[in-house]
């Protein structure tokens, strides 16, 4: 036999590598949608960014408030001319808002920083807690997004524990990043405290979300369960025209078994019913 004639396992390798390749690029670009992308970066940093840049240069804590929620609202604004998804941006604009009210109230320019320190530790414990509980926060968040829902739960066990892994990953980092926002809110004046958030905005999250695409890159792929109701509702439509157009039984179930209940009867049960129609006639 000569090489030419010699088996090869080589398209079934390259198969798999294509479906590889697909499931990471399908990952990739559900963690991008999730998580807003570089748009959604922009729209998190920049008026954290002008709030601290404004008050390093004048000290003045109501221009540095109105900066940061007008740019708030002009990035909402172009969302909504251009038709994309607001999500990121109300977030934004509601985070920021927040923090004008809490530094105005006090006083304390620092206090602008204060709800999304307190967020961010509230779900870096949400992360942690719903893990232990068994429905890691993450599953819950990306579950939609890859058209899963929460079939992981039950029927993907190792879609649940990369749910699970990236959770105690978004968990620790963000319980890291307080541990080092929260004492300079309490010993370091607004500008040092200010650079330093901005600083520690997006390399965090882009770890966690790195950390999130590894584990889910290597799970299992997600069950499309919205495909399997299109798929069961076809099948149940398909069943009622044959039957409409007697191609089939009545009794007959979508993947063509008779129901038992609409059967004849037959064996001992339909001898025992002839017999009992020869009396009758008798």
């Amino acid at each position: 036999m000569s090489s030419l004639d010699k088996p090869t396992d080589k398209p079934t390798e390259d198969r798999h590598q294509d479906d590889a390749e697909a499931a990471r690029a399908v990952t990739e670009a559900a963690l991008f949608e999730a998580f807003g992308g570089l748009r959604g970066m922009i729209e998190t940093v920049l008026p954290g960014l002008l709030f601290v840049t404004i008050f390093t240069i004048n000290k003045n804590l109501h221009w540095s408030a109105v900066a940061a929620l007008a740019v708030s609202l002009v990035l909402l604004v172009v969302r909504l001319a251009k038709r994309d998804t607001v999500k990121h941006a109300f977030s934004g604009v509601f985070g920021v808002a927040f923090g004008v009210v809490f530094a105005m109230m006090t006083g304390n320019a620092k206090d602008f920083y204060l709800p999304g320190m307190l967020y961010t530790l509230g779900l870096a414990v949400a992360y942690i807690v719903t893990t232990i509980a068994g429905v890691p926060l993450i599953g819950l968040i990306l579950g939609p997004v890859f058209k899963e829902n929460l079939s992981w739960r039950t029927r993907n066990p190792g879609r649940k524990r990369a749910y699970a892994k990236s959770s105690w990953a978004w968990g620790l980092i963000l319980l890291a990043k307080c541990a080092i926002l929260f004492p300079l809110y309490w010993w370091a004046n607004t500008a040092q405290l200010g650079w330093v958030l901005v600083a520690l905005k997006i390399p965090p999250f882009l770890l966690a979300v790195w950390l999130t695409w590894v584990f889910l890159a290597k799970a299992p792929p997600p069950i499309d369960v919205f495909a399997e109701m299109e798929a069961e509702e076809r099948a149940e439509k398909e069943r009622k025209e044959a039957l409409a157009h007697g191609s089939i039984a009545p009794g007959t179930t979508a993947a063509g078994v008779v129901d038992a209940s609409s059967a004849p009867a037959t064996g001992q049960d339909g001898d025992e019913a002839a017999a009992g129609g020869r009396h009758r006639r008798d």
